[in-house]
């Protein structure tokens, strides 16, 4: 069993990167505004995404190359396209994430710090444990991190549901209005990640290999799905438990960080116990800690890649200098432009969803072409899943522009 989970790393990281605002956040709110009626809505992108997220593994492992790599391949004007995509959203992306996991770090500990204090504090811990420990501590957290929240999680849905006096309505909902519309867009944008953390994944998937010289093909496509397995069944449970426990409710989630997390607390320590807080108030902020760290050493890695790859030469100190140009970027949008979490998530997972057909386009072309071995490209129902989920990420993305 020990051995068993040595190998396994990379979807781990993904799961810690896909579990955290899409699942506390996103999953949670549609529950408590929807009860079960948005479940269709969260296995559709699920599926949907699925052939696009795991295309990055498979040519990771089948050509012992990253995707950006692969998108070289296909052309400089796409790598320079990705780069462009990456910064106008990385900032964002980061401070949305960071926000939150600033929130529960204030209500757990309850140090009279501000929301800015605490945000730069995270942020500079990120900092010094990714110069520390690089890549081996990233892999080792979240094995620990993945296993507490699952088991927190599941316990807690379980509980929710037999304490429940009110039977199940299990009916699904097409939003109507522009306001649940574009909710809908957000709640798919992040779920269960952005999809250029399949670009994230090819590289912990290099460096895996490097570690381990065991992780081949077959063991690469085992740890994802594991990996989005994982990610499926806790967004299902974060939406039950926000339908449990707070539909019909009349309360609603706050769109501030502080609030939102001391509510996301109480709802389980509601079902659980009050003895639980502690417990799981730490799972929560290990999961969105782990989100923020993995998405902080994520987009410095692809752009100083990405930036070697276009200027053909090694960068020196290029991954530290994007990731110190990411922790600055991020404070700045957050002590100037914005602060509430609500909006800054919303702005996040938009961009995102709108950003999404690019990379599926992308992945599907390159895993599809004479760049990636015979035996390693899609079947038949991967292509006809991977034609139906661009179709589907262009036509959801046209819908969201024409009511805006």
């Amino acid at each position: 069993m020990i051995k068993f989970l040595q190998k396994l790393g990379p979807g781990l990281l993904f799961a810690g990167a896909a579990i955290g605002v899409s699942h506390l956040v996103q999953s949670t709110k549609a529950g408590a505004n929807f009860g079960f009626g948005l479940l269709w809505a969260l296995l559709m992108i699920n599926i949907v995404k699925y052939p696009f997220f795991q295309y990055g593994p498979r040519y990771a492992a089948a050509t012992g190359e990253s995707l950006l790599e692969g998108y070289k391949k296909l052309g400089k004007n796409v790598l320079r396209a990705y780069a462009l995509l990456t910064f106008a959203t990385m900032f964002t992306i980061q401070t949305a994430v960071t926000i939150v996991t600033a929130g529960i770090a204030s209500s757990l500990f309850g140090v009279p710090l501000s929301m800015e204090i605490w945000t730069i504090v995270i942020l500079c811990l990120c900092f010094g444990l990714l110069l520390i420990g690089k890549y081996a501590l990233l892999d080792n957290m979240m094995k620990v991190i993945i296993v507490i929240l699952s088991i927190s999680t599941l316990f807690a849905v379980v509980t929710a549901y037999f304490n429940s006096g009110t039977v199940s309505d299990w009916t699904q909902i097409l939003p109507k209005n522009n306001t649940e519309i574009i909710f809908l867009i957000a709640f798919m944008g992040w779920m269960p990640a952005p999809l250029d953390v399949s670009i994230w994944h090819s590289l912990w998937a290099i460096q895996k290999k490097k570690e381990l010289k065991e992780f081949r093909p077959k063991t690469a496509l085992l740890d994802f799905n594991i990996g989005y397995l994982g990610t499926i069944i806790l967004g299902i449970g974060f939406l039950m438990l926000g339908g449990l426990v707070m539909y019909g409710s009349g309360k609603t989630f706050s769109n501030n960080g502080g609030e939102f997390s001391i509510q996301l607390i109480e709802m389980y320590t509601k079902n659980l116990g009050d003895w639980t807080y502690i417990i799981i108030g730490v799972a929560a902020l290990t999961t969105m800690f782990s989100t923020t760290l993995t998405t902080l050493d994520a987009s410095p890695r692809a752009m100083n890649k990405t930036m070697e790859l276009i200027l053909e030469k090694p960068l020196k100190h290029g991954y530290t200098s994007w990731l110190i140009l990411l922790i600055i970027g991020t404070i700045l949008i957050f002590f100037f432009f914005l602060s509430e979490m609500g909006t800054l998530i919303k702005i996040a997972t938009i961009l995102s969803f709108l950003t999404a057909p690019f990379y599926a386009i992308m992945n599907y072309l390159l895993i599809s072409s004479k760049h990636t071995p015979k035996s390693w490209q899609p079947s038949k129902i991967m292509h006809a899943i991977s034609s139906i989920g661009i179709l589907f990420l262009i036509g959801f993305s046209i819908w969201y522009l024409s009511i805006l």
